[in-house]
């Protein structure tokens, strides 16, 4: 019987790789978007190579009614759910100014995206393994800024929401063992994806040189980081745990702050 997998923010970059691998594994796979339904359908049809079920869903992760509607709709057509990928995120337009002149809605809106719509589709789905008793796995998408801030205030709302976003990991993971479920955490350093583009070469020379192993981290270097974590076997004594992949940022905390207006 083929196993469920939902992956948020998957029309591109991290969340797209992720989907189509585990297409290739026989999962069917929920693909949500919610400005590019053309990258959504291109991981769609890369999925259906695979004979497996996959489906699209547009969800705006910064209101949690889409996050409802999200699982709602998921879990109507898939029955179950045996993978959550919650990797939806980012740092969404920037305003100008400093802490004390950020809108709150700014703020409201990046706490949502980065943290609660994560702890809205878990809840969905973990009540969900619950009822079916099925050993589910949770994988929370978090980033170096989890752990080392970003030192421009611009960052602030994004590092807060990823270092809240690890420690729901932790509390979550606890709660949820005895039930066979596991919550584990991949926090990726700098990844190389379509929103690499607004850096400028001598940007992407000056942040390599800050990377230990010497090198921009690629999608292929997280993807099997969250297949390891999404397997029951591979996990079956792994739970409430942050892996960085990210090059070795954060064991020299060497992280800066690269132009003031990207």
């Amino acid at each position: 019987m083929s196993k469920n997998v939902l992956v948020t923010g998957s029309s591109n970059g991290i969340g797209a790789a992720s989907a189509i691998a585990f297409a290739q594994k026989g999962y069917n796979v929920g693909i949500t978007y919610c400005k590019n339904p053309e990258g959504a359908e291109k991981v769609q049809r890369e999925c259906l190579k695979y004979g497996i079920d996959a489906r699209i869903y547009k969800a705006d992760f910064q209101f949690r009614e889409d996050c409802e509607k999200l699982m709602q709709k998921f879990l109507a057509d898939f029955g179950t759910i045996d993978v959550l990928i919650n990797n939806a995120g980012g740092a969404l337009q920037i305003p100008k100014g400093e802490f004390e002149d950020l809108p709150l809605d700014y703020w409201d809106r990046q706490i949502t995206l980065n943290l609660s719509s994560a702890a809205y589709c878990a809840q969905a789905a973990i009540k969900n393994m619950k009822e079916n008793n099925i050993p589910g796995r949770i994988v929370n998408i978090s980033s170096v800024h989890g752990s080392i801030s970003w030192v421009k205030r611009k960052f602030l709302p994004y590092c807060a929401a990823k270092g809240g976003l690890e420690m729901l990991t932790k509390a979550l993971a606890v709660e949820v063992a005895k039930y066979g479920i596991r919550v584990n955490c991949i926090a990726p350093g700098f990844i190389m994806t379509k929103l690499s583009d607004r850096y400028k070469d001598s940007d992407l020379e000056a942040f390599t040189n800050r990377i230990p192993v010497g090198f921009l981290g690629q999608t292929e270097h997280i993807v099997p980081a969250i297949l390891f974590m999404s397997d029951e076997v591979n996990t079956r004594y792994i739970t409430g745990q942050i892996l960085r992949v990210d090059g070795g940022q954060t064991v020299t905390g060497n992280i800066e702050s690269m132009k003031e207006d990207f």
